[in-house]
């Protein structure tokens, strides 16, 4: 809930770190740099209801909402090409989302299958398309001048960086035919109002911020921004995740995206809090992840479990163990909870009131029921009892949750127009600046929250992916989640419906790979990395590309991210889960052991 994760980053400032930080670390972390720094706010900036009445072309790159978002993926993009519209997806793997678009009598799908680590080379040769179109045919709408002129800054910036582009070279580089690249850049340039759908495919890379910020030049040069059926638009990676970032749990910023080092902001949200907070950016996840044992040297996990959400798990586990004191709040004994001294248990999302924010910035009342588990807290009362013990009640006692939300919208400028009573059953958008606001369905109409109020345009060239496949590992490792499973597995794999459906975790491979290597279609392979292996069974298929394998991070006793590679994002520290140099080979052939069950 939003009131728990503001308390907690309340309660992190107020022991003078700024050392906190949440899940998007692991998903979109790029994906909110990028739209801060070159558009304003990072989020969505359009709304789903808008783009389903109003948009023409939905570009969906680095996302499956077909597996990730179902709800979304059947009532708003299945729908909307049923109803005439053009679903152009860009994914290294064919999977739920691509099947989903296969409608008789339709031929509004295309799907570039791209390498992965090749997004800002397919980008590039969009983008040159729509350049050297537009050279040739200026009347002809491939550019939005006007928007360009008025609204933007960086054109030239990207013209210069494209200018000896090669996209014959690129379109090899991606492994996408270059005639459908360039269509695709056709069908969405020439949309009346065309939208892009952002992932976690874009976003878990080193180079994600410049991953995400190419959509954007993509959107502003077309003039595909501040309108209805417009945008760039980031699929989130889980429930609230959004309105954790809003409520300041990042190491860098306050409640409502105020940088820590902004010396009005900060004292602005210290003359609520009456205490002062640092000045200094934080540490990140994997950040703090590193240092642990040495400049941290205790750590409190609330509702997360880094020994399978963060890369190269086998290494998390030794950094965890080096630590002084650890602490977990959680509803389940975790991976991640047997290594703390202390464990809090608390109350699962149902048992507890409060609001929680969606991936189209819509702010929601929940609803929790009256009884809970025997023996656990709210996390709110968690969060409260600690904060008071260490530093009084005055700043860490609310009479309930309302109460919380009400000094979160003092602190938080684009909540400061929500009560309670007024999120009502619908919810409202943010920004919301004054009661009675009822919100923006989409952003930017007029002008950009920049400095400038201009939309931002930067070229940016192809960054490799920190592994690239060599002798010794000569595939690439690629990872995604499943529709039956959620994340690291913690709840899902306690479903016995949905472990009946996907009890354990196996690895896509191409039949030509899966011939080379000597493996059959349910064998069990080891697949490795330099950090680590797993005993998978093999699932031999045409949806992923040759020279790459294709597995998830929900099961305990063979997750991913035991071979992921931990290096980072520049700017965004964000971990590479989406390619990394691995290799291959048969194991047990008779299928193995049948998979524990996760314990209670």
């Amino acid at each position: 809930m939003n009131e728990e994760n503001y308390l907690l980053q309340k309660l992190a400032r107020r022991y003078g770190t700024n050392n906190v930080d949440n899940c998007t670390r692991m998903c979109h972390a790029s994906t909110v740099w990028a739209l801060r720094t070159s558009l304003g706010a990072g989020a969505m900036t359009n709304s789903m209801a808008d783009l389903e009445e109003a948009a023409d072309v939905f570009w969906i790159q680095g996302a499956n909402p077909g597996e990730q978002h179902p709800i979304a993926n059947s009532q708003y993009f299945r729908q909307a090409v049923l109803e005439g519209a053009t679903v152009i997806q860009v994914d290294p793997h064919a999977n739920k989302t691509t099947r989903s678009f296969d409608i008789q009598e339709t031929d509004r799908h295309m799907h570039l299958q791209l390498n992965p680590g090749t997004d800002i080379p397919l980008l590039n040769a969009v983008l040159k398309t729509i350049l050297d179109r537009h050279e040739a045919e200026p009347d002809a709408g491939w550019i939005d001048e006007t928007f360009v002129e008025e609204r933007t800054e960086g054109f030239d910036h990207l013209k210069e960086t494209l200018a000896d582009f090669d996209a014959e070279a690129a379109a090899e580089e991606a492994g996408v035919p270059l005639e459908d690249i360039e269509l695709a850049a056709e069908k969405y340039a020439m949309a009346n109002n065309a939208a892009i759908f952002t992932g976690m495919g874009m976003s878990q890379h080193t180079c994600g911020v410049d991953n995400v910020q190419n959509e954007i030049n993509l959107a502003l040069i077309t003039g595909n921004l501040g309108s209805p059926g417009t945008g760039v638009n980031p699929l989130r990676g889980q429930n609230n995740v959004q309105g954790t970032c809003d409520v300041g749990a990042m190491p860098n910023v306050l409640p409502g995206y105020q940088l820590v080092d902004d010396d009005e902001a900060r004292e602005s949200v210290e003359d609520v809090w009456g205490f002062e907070v640092p000045d200094e950016p934080g540490l990140t996840n994997v950040e703090i992840s590193h240092e642990a044992g040495h400049s941290v040297h205790g750590l409190y996990v609330m509702g997360e479990n880094p020994v399978m959400s963060e890369p190269d798990g086998n290494e998390v586990e030794e950094r965890l163990k080096s630590l002084e004191f650890m602490v977990a709040q959680d509803i389940f004994m975790t991976e991640t909870a047997r290594f703390a001294d202390v464990v809090l248990p608390a109350t699962t999302w149902a048992e507890r009131g409060g609001t929680v924010t969606n991936t189209d910035r819509r702010v929601q009342l929940m609803r929790g029921v009256e009884t809970v588990h025997e023996n656990t807290k709210h996390d709110l009362e968690i969060l409260m009892e600690i904060g008071s013990r260490l530093f009084g009640e005055e700043a860490f006692r609310f009479e309930d949750v309302e109460a919380v939300f009400e000094e979160l919208r003092q602190v938080c400028p684009s909540y400061h127009g929500m009560t309670y009573d007024a999120l009502g059953e619908d919810g409202i958008q943010w920004p919301c600046y004054e009661e009675g606001d009822e919100g923006d369905q989409y952003l930017y109409q007029e002008s950009f929250d920049t400095d400038n109020g201009l939309g931002q345009i930067e070229g940016v060239r192809h960054q490799p992916p920190a592994e690239v496949p060599d002798e010794e590992y000569p595939l690439i490792l690629t990872t995604a989640r499943l529709e039956e499973h959620y994340n690291t597995g913690t709840m899902s794999r306690r479903s016995p419906t949905l472990s009946r459906q996907h009890p354990e975790n196996f690895v896509d491979i191409h039949p030509n790979d899966a011939e080379a290597y000597g493996i059959e279609d349910g064998d069990v392979v080891t697949l490795r990395s330099r950090r680590g292996e797993i005993e998978v069974k093999a699932q031999v298929t045409e949806d992923i590309k040759e020279g790459v394998v294709w597995t998830t991070p929900h099961f305990a006793a063979a997750s991913a991210n035991r071979l992921t590679n931990d290096v980072l994002d520049d700017r965004a520290k964000i971990p590479e889960y989406k390619a990394a140099a691995a290799d291959i080979a048969v194991t047990v052939a008779d299928g193995g052991d049948e998979p524990e069950p996760a314990d209670d």
